[in-house]
């Protein structure tokens, strides 16, 4: 009777285990939702994720307060943007975070910049010229082709952290690139429209997403990169748009849109909010999503 009870009762705890779901046993700290969403993609769940900055956010304004510190001392994969955009915040959260894993240089620490071809970048670089990133712009992540390289690089940094998972991730990202090769044609295709439409921008971080599409931004509003304009400028603007109209003034969710919409006032042409990133919108679910949501909006200001 007790070999039965003993025999029932392993069976039950083997039935429970093989209930319960796999665990994640790779901890990513992501510096932007982007990275986040693409670490998902890759790594389905064999990766616990989450985000140092939400969709709401500047990434170049960030406090590494105490909770974030706490996420990375434990993370095994930091994924961040590099290009100098989290130069603000990331060396603290590293340093203070203990974590001799995700520190520059080791195979914890991960830099999406480092695998696509940065644009914009300058001749020379001093504070008098505002938030300008000496390596180049560094908002890679608005042109899918960018997305495509990095989730490569990504899977292959996965596989040499966690070896017995690589198969996982190769076949993960396969699927990614498949899936998203299709996309990237869809949205081409849909865009042609706006090829060589004139727009003006806030910020230059939409540059990637306008070398994609063909746009052409002929002004961003303000003065230097991260300093918001005055009356007295957007008024220079204002001249430089009368002699060169543009389409639409195009600003990102997490920006103040005083500016785009005093412009828009003045000439016409329609403020246009955009998505930056994964969860800036109810249709930004995902990396998919923004896409198609920058698309829509932009397609329906066209019109």
């Amino acid at each position: 009777m007790k070999a039965f009870a003993m025999s029932w009762l392993t069976g039950l705890a083997g039935l429970l285990l093989v209930a319960q779901p796999a665990r994640a046993e790779l901890g990513v700290l992501a510096c932007e939702p982007e990275w986040a969403a693409l670490v998902e993609e890759v790594g389905g769940d064999k990766v616990r994720v989450s985000s140092a900055t939400t969709a709401k956010q500047d990434p170049h304004r960030i406090e590494a307060r105490p909770s974030l510190i706490a996420r990375a001392r434990s993370a095994d994969l930091l994924v961040c943007t590099g290009a100098e955009l989290e130069v603000g915040w990331l060396p603290l959260l590293q340093r203070e975070s203990g974590n001799a894993r995700i520190q520059a240089g080791k195979p914890g620490y991960f830099e999406a910049a480092r695998h696509v071809a940065l644009i914009d970048k300058p001749q020379f670089v001093d504070r008098s010229m505002g938030d300008v990133h000496a390596a180049g712009n560094p908002h890679i992540h608005l042109d899918p082709r960018n997305i495509a390289r990095v989730a490569d690089a990504l899977a292959a940094r996965l596989a040499r952290i966690d070896g017995a998972n690589a198969g996982h991730y190769a076949e993960r990202n396969r699927d990614f690139q498949h899936r998203w090769q299709a996309a990237t044609a869809r949205w081409q295709a849909e865009a042609a429209p706006l090829k060589g439409a004139s727009v003006a921008t806030h910020h230059k971080n939409l540059s990637y997403l306008a070398n994609w599409l063909g746009l052409r931004a002929e002004v961003a509003l303000e003065p230097k990169p991260g300093v918001e304009p005055s009356v007295a400028y957007l008024s220079e603007v204002l001249a430089r748009v009368k002699d060169r109209p543009v389409k639409m003034i195009l600003y990102a969710n997490y920006e103040s849109p005083r500016a785009s919409r005093w412009l828009a006032e003045r000439t016409g042409a329609p403020a246009v909010q955009l998505p930056y990133t994964v969860g800036s919108s109810a249709a930004a679910r995902d990396l998919f999503g923004l896409y198609d949501d920058l698309l829509a909006q932009l397609l329906g200001a066209l019109k």
